[in-house]
């Protein structure tokens, strides 16, 4: 990925912030002749392991060995930047559109697990932390479901670990920007309600 310095992201909590508050990957692994890209879920289980579970369908699982290498990329809200955004437009012209998003690359490497338990763990990790998150009061539990249906449904998927061995994030944010103008794309951030890009916006001008 191509990472200006003043773009990179290095900040741990800002890099799991995004992970966490996006946590659909694009999970992608190449197969030679082709790309092989699917979009899963995945759940911090350490700071180098996360865990997910695709369809048994799915022939990611059969197409790949274990250790197989793989990138899985979370992407944050992002928006389109117009050059009439910035004051000092009126005084240079000289400005292109541009487009502010966050990103986080993780490379490394993922291994399939059958087992009853792992494929139990991934989904009750993912219930439990997403049910409290979406729940008003009740979330839904794995015990909700008969447990006949319950097994059939943990029978026909595939748990596995991503092992992380590298992990590359980008914070394009307007910060290479003239301060006025900065200021004005996180006005327009408000007014579009990009309200994640705003408050990263505001982190970055914490952190100068």
């Amino acid at each position: 990925m191509y990472t200006p310095p003043h773009f990179k992201e290095v900040r741990e909590s800002k890099i799991l912030n995004i992970i966490e508050n996006f946590p659909l990957a694009t999970v992608v692994c190449n197969n030679e002749s082709e790309l092989i890209i699917n979009h899963i879920p995945l759940i911090r289980l350490s700071p180098k392991i996360y865990l997910g579970h695709i369809a048994k369908a799915n022939l990611f699982h059969s197409t790949f060995p274990n250790g197989v290498d793989a990138i899985a990329v979370f992407s944050s809200d992002n928006s389109y930047v117009s050059p009439n955004w910035y004051p000092s437009k009126k005084l240079t012209h000289r400005h292109v559109p541009t487009w502010n998003y966050q990103v986080v690359h993780l490379e490394g490497r993922i291994n399939f697990d059958y087992s009853h338990k792992s494929k139990l763990r991934v989904v009750g990790m993912l219930t439990k932390l997403y049910e409290g998150k979406h729940s008003d009061n009740v979330g839904w539990k794995m015990s909700d479901a008969p447990k006949d249906y319950l097994a059939l449904m943990l029978d026909n998927i595939v748990a596995f670990e991503f092992d992380v061995r590298n992990i590359i994030a980008k914070s394009k944010l307007s910060q290479n920007r003239a301060k006025e103008d900065f200021n004005s794309v996180k006005t327009m951030m408000s007014k579009l309600n990009k309200s994640y890009l705003l408050e990263a916006m505001e982190d970055i001008e914490d952190v100068d």
